[in-house]
């Protein structure tokens, strides 16, 4: 069954890089499972639709349409308003306010494309001003949105979490801390890259002016600031499941939208309500056909005999690191995020737990390695949306891109992997 799997793999990648929308792709890794490998569909399917009543999956969607009303709304811009103040006139520091800015808008609508969309309008045309190369700018904000998918609370950690049986909010301590090093790593390497750049530096309030400039944009910002306040502060604290802050982050975005920062009115709020509904569409029937594959992997024990041949060729853990960090990597570059850990998660994870690794670090290691798929040629969904956003070609933007990852990115993705302690630090503080 190992062959037989692997063959249904290899039809969904195939099918994926030639274009092919996400549900055929799996509609014909299913077939193929179904003709080469005898496999009863019926219990399959009932199977896969009783999952998608799970209330866990419910934040998905709330999530997303936070983000998108963020988006809109003026939320985005009042945080980057209020953090420029502080670093913006410092050389490289108009990007370390976008670093900082797209992790906050993670921190709160807990997708990556949510970033670029908000942030990437504001930030581009002001870096391109100062002197950032456009592309470098774009590429910037492209790879920061990244953290959207590692800064708590996450769609992709929601989703492992579920598939794996694990505690959603342990899989959302465990990637904090990768994602504040990779934003950490992100505006060192982008404060280096600054030095090449002819920038025109504004000079910032001084005393007095700069404390009533400050509290000035420090008050506009409350409310904003305020939202990953209460969304991680009642996630952390016990008080609201992630379902139930995915909920609340959704009725304070409106409000604040409409009435505080006056960027929603009924057209932009039908029109992100429409944005957020396709997105959820598309996701929830691709998580339906993969969660039926991936169960189809498990009932015909093909985690167990991928298990046993990997160990046929080394036991080294070291080895079999690096070999799981690679075959995440390239999985990323041809699948979202959501689909690779609904695919992958439930095959390795038994290998990764028989060499010591938890399912909690895994969370971690699946978490940074799956999101560089979206900076990463061919699929590289985020980073062609910066491309779009930013109107510069992608072309362009892959070498800044890649500069990025290679310095700034990849470093965190092995220290994740060997370093147990900077995913399960903060879990074991909580008691995970």
């Amino acid at each position: 069954m190992v062959e037989i799997a692997l063959l249904s793999v290899a039809v969904l990648v195939i099918l994926l890089t030639l274009g092919v929308p996400l549900p055929y792709c799996f509609g014909a890794g299913l077939m193929t499972m179904y003709f080469a490998g005898d496999v009863i569909m019926k219990g399959n399917m009932l199977w896969g639709f009783q999952q998608l009543g799970n209330p866990v999956l419910l934040a998905i969607p709330l999530f997303v349409l936070a983000g998108t009303i963020m988006s809109v709304s003026g939320i985005a811009a009042s945080l980057l308003n209020f953090v420029n103040i502080f670093i913006g006139h410092l050389r490289g520091g108009l990007g370390v306010v976008a670093t900082v800015s797209c992790a906050l808008i993670g921190a709160i609508s807990g997708s990556g494309l949510t970033g670029v969309a908000a942030i990437g309008p504001l930030l581009i045309p002001e870096m391109e001003k100062q002197g950032y190369p456009r592309a470098y700018a774009t590429a910037l904000i492209a790879n920061a949105s990244l953290l959207g998918l590692l800064i708590p609370p996450s769609v992709t950690m929601i989703v492992y979490g579920w598939v794996t049986d694990t505690s959603i909010l342990a899989c959302f301590l465990a990637t904090l801390g990768p994602g504040l090093l990779i934003m950490s790593s992100f505006s060192v390497v982008n404060l280096r890259l600054a030095r090449k750049f002819d920038l025109k530096l504004e000079d910032r309030p001084r005393g007095k002016a700069f404390v009533q400039e400050a509290s000035h944009r420090g008050f506009k910002a409350t409310p904003a600031l305020l939202m990953p306040v209460i969304i991680l502060g009642g996630i952390y604290g016990g008080i609201m499941t992630p379902t139930e802050a995915a909920a609340v982050a959704v009725i304070y975005a409106i409000p604040v939208g409409f009435l505080i920062y006056r960027g929603l009115d009924a057209k932009t709020f039908l029109g992100a309500g429409k944005e957020a509904a396709t997105s959820v569409g598309a996701i929830m029937l691709m998580i339906l056909f993969s969660m039926i594959l991936s169960q189809m992997f498990v009932l015909e024990s093909v985690p167990q005999e991928l298990v046993e041949a990997i160990f046929s060729i080394t036991e080294n853990k070291i080895l079999l690191l690096i070999l799981i960090n690679i075959l995440l990597f390239l999985v990323g570059m041809v699948v979202n995020d959501v689909t690779a850990i609904i695919l992958i998660a439930p095959l390795l994870l038994p290998l990764m737990e028989a060499i010591g690794i938890s399912p909690i670090q895994f969370a971690a290691i699946m978490g940074v390695n799956t999101a560089m798929g979206g900076v990463t040629p061919p699929y590289a969904s985020i980073l062609y949306l910066g491309a779009r956003i930013g109107k510069v070609p992608i072309t362009q933007v892959i070498r800044p891109a890649m500069i990025l990852i290679l310095f700034g990115y990849l470093p965190v993705v092995f220290l994740t992997s060997f370093w147990s302690d900077l995913s399960l630090f903060i879990p074991r503080l909580f008691g995970y």
